[in-house]
C-alpha cells in the first residue's frame, strides 16, 4: 500500500506545491496532506485505508454525500451516449430549466466551467450594461482567483485596493473598492461619493471563505437599496449558498434579489461547473444574443450537466433543507459544549447545512473578527481531528458542511470522535 507522503513527494516533482488548489497543501494545519482513493455518503477513504467521516464534502458541493446513487445512475447514462461534444446537448438545456425555475432573480442562465469564470464574466457583463469600470467588494470574501477580485483592503473605512498576489497589476486592483463586510454605513457613504462611477457590488450573502459569517438584519437590504439608487448592478455570489441554503438560495432564504447571480458547487453535482444568471433584460445582452462576448469551448459538459440535472432534482423531490438545518444546528451545539466543558474560548456561526466554529470568543460579524482567531488551537484541533477518523477543511477560514448522508446514526460516531479529539487538545 503507498503511503500518503510517498504520493505526496511524486506529486510534488510535477506539480506546484505538489497541489492543484494551494489549500490542499494543509500547510495553514501544518499536517502532512492526505491523498484521497474513493468517497462513498458521508465517509472519504485515503490511499493508506484510512476512513474518514467527511465535513469537507468537496468543499460544498456534495449535498447529496458522494457516490449518491441517483446522480451515478444519470451519470453512467451520459457517459454512455460521449464525454464531451462541444456543442449543445439535453442535458444543459433541462438544467437550465431547472435553475430559472428555482432561482427568483435569474430569467435566463449561461453555464461555465467553475466558480471564477462565472464571477469573471459577471463582472464584465455588469461592466457592459452600466458602462462603468468600478466595481465593490467585501473583506474575507472570497469570488475566486480573477484579478479585480483577488484583491486585499488599504486601511480606512472605504479604499482602493491593492493587488492580493503579484500578477495583478496596480491599475486593474485600484478598479476595485474593498468595504468591510457587514458594514452597512461604509456602504452609503462610499455610494454617497462614489455612486455613479460605480458598475457593481459583488457579495456572498452569507460569506463562506472567512469562515461562515452571517449578513447582518440590514446589510444585503442596503446593498440592494443602494446599487438600486444610483444605478449600479447587485451580484449575488452564490457560489457556495445557492442550492445549499434552498433551493433558491441565499437570495430565496433572505428574500432579497439581485441583478446578476454567480453558481456553482451544487449546480454541477460536484462536477466543475459555474454560472451566472440574471433577468432575462441583462442575460440577452450577452453574446450571441447581446454584444457582451463571453464565450466557453467545453462549458455545458454533458457528463457535469448530467451530475448538476440529478443533483437538483433529488433536492427537489426530497426537500431535505429543514432537516438539514436542525441536524447541523444540533450538530454544532454539542461539538460546542464539548469545547466549553474543556475550556477552550470558540464561538459559532450556523446557517443551513453550513457553519464555522472559530478559536476566538469574539461574535464572528466580519473578517476582522474572524482573524482574531487561535490559528495554532485550530490547527492542533485539526489535526487531532483527522487522526480521530474526522475531516473538517484544512483552514480555520472556511465552512464545514453537512449531506442528506450524514444521518443521525454518523453523527453521533462523529461526535463520540470529536469528544476524544478535543480531550487530547
Amino acid at each position: 500500500m503507498v503511503a500518503n507522503t510517498e504520493f505526496f513527494n511524486r506529486a510534488k516533482k510535477f506539480l506546484p506545491g505538489g497541489v492543484n488548489s494551494p489549500v490542499r497543501a494543509f500547510k495553514a494545519v501544518k499536517t502532512p496532506p492526505i491523498v484521497i482513493k474513493k468517497g462513498e455518503g458521508p465517509y472519504l477513504e485515503d490511499v493508506e485505508g484510512n476512513r474518514y467521516v467527511d465535513f469537507l464534502m468537496s468543499w460544498g458541493p456534495l449535498i447529496l454525500g458522494h457516490k449518491h446513487p441517483v446522480v451515478v445512475e444519470e451519470v453512467n447514462r451520459a457517459v454512455e451516449g460521449g464525454l464531451s461534444f462541444g456543442l449543445t446537448n439535453p442535458y444543459e438545456i433541462e438544467l437550465a430549466e431547472e435553475v430559472v425555475e428555482s432561482v427568483p432573480s435569474i430569467g435566463k442562465v449561461r453555464f461555465v466551467n467553475s466558480g471564477t469564470e462565472a464571477v469573471m464574466s459577471a463582472i464584465r457583463l455588469a461592466r457592459g450594461i452600466s458602462g462603468r469600470k468600478y466595481i465593490v467588494k467585501f473583506e474575507g470574501c472570497y469570488h475566486g482567483h480573477y484579478d479585480s477580485v483577488l484583491v486585499n483592503a488599504g486601511s480606512g473605512v472605504a479604499t482602493f485596493a491593492i493587488p492580493g498576489t503579484p500578477g495583478i497589476p496596480d491599475e486593474i486592483a485600484k478598479l476595485t473598492f474593498v468595504l468591510p463586510y457587514n458594514d452597512s454605513e461604509a456602504v452609503r457613504e462610499l455610494f454617497s461619493k462614489e455612486g455613479e462611477k460605480i458598475a457593481a457590488v459583488i457579495v456572498e450573502p452569507v460569506a463562506g471563505n472567512m469562515g461562515v459569517v452571517l449578513p447582518k438584519e440590514d446589510f444585503l437590504k442596503t446593498l440592494r437599496e443602494e446599487t438600486s439608487k444610483y444605478g449600479a448592478l447587485l451580484i449575488f455570489d452564490e457560489v457556495i449558498t445557492g442550492f445549499r441554503l434552498s433551493l433558491g438560495g441565499a437570495q430565496e432564504y433572505f428574500k432579497i434579489e439581485p441583478d446578476l447571480t454567480t453558481l456553482g458547487k451544487i449546480v454541477g453535482g460536484g462536477m466543475p461547473v459555474g454560472a451566472y444568471g440574471g433577468q432575462k433584460a441583462f442575460m440577452e445582452r450577452v453574446a450571441p444574443e447581446g454584444e457582451i462576448y463571453q464565450a466557453g469551448t467545453l462549458s455545458g459538459n454533458p457528463i457535469a450537466m448530467a451530475a448538476g440535472l440529478a443533483t437538483i432534482r433529488v433536492l427537489k423531490n426530497t426537500k431535505p433543507y429543514k432537516l438539514l438545518e436542525e441536524r447541523t444546528a444540533s450538530f454544532v451545539e454539542r461539538i460546542s459544549k464539548l469545547l466549553t466543558e474543556k475550556g477552550i474560548a470558540h464561538s459559532y456561526n450556523q446557517i443551513g447545512s453550513m457553519f464555522t466554529i472559530f478559536f476566538t470568543d469574539k461574535k464572528v460579524e466580519n473578517y476582522k473578527d474572524a482573524t482574531s482567531s487561535n490559528l495554532e488551537l485550530f490547527a492542533k484541533f485539526f489535526k487531532n481531528l483527522l487522526k480521530n477518523g474526522i475531516l473538517i477543511p484544512p483552514s480555520q477560514f472556511e465552512a464545514w458542511f453537512l449531506s442528506i448522508a450524514h444521518e443521525d446514526k454518523v453523527l453521533e460516531e462523529s461526535l463520540e470522535r470529536i469528544e476524544k479529539a478535543i480531550k487530547e487538545l
